[in-house]
């Protein structure tokens, strides 16, 4: 094993180190953390409501929607479906627009 090989893991191991010591990149963590459950939080209501709503209100589920067969349980279910979507697409936009850059300003000043 060359010289370069052997300090390759202890170079990494440092940076990871200087990176995990900063306090922005912990402040970044607990943002992203707390914006994270704050939609899963979000996301189980809205589930967890739906669920329940079968259980205890069928009947309102049941209703036809004008004369058709189409229950209100079907485009409540749609609803569901789209607003975890519609999530994941905000935590994505929020990664790529806020948590990213900040992270890799934070990696290239632990860089040297």
């Amino acid at each position: 094993m060359t010289e370069e090989q052997q300090t390759g893991p202890t170079d990494v191991e440092a940076r990871l180190r200087r990176v995990a010591d900063d306090p922005r990149y912990r402040e970044l963590m607990r943002r992203r953390s707390r914006f994270a459950w704050m939609l899963t939080a979000i996301m189980l209501v809205i589930y967890f409501g739906y669920v329940l709503l079968i259980a205890f209100d069928r009947d309102f589920l049941a209703q036809r929607i004008g004369g058709s067969t189409t229950t209100l349980g079907i485009p409540i279910g749609v609803a569901v479906i789209l607003v975890g979507i519609l999530l994941t697409g905000i935590y994505v936009r929020a990664a790529n627009r806020t948590f990213d850059p900040m992270l890799r300003q934070i990696l290239s000043d632990n860089d040297r």
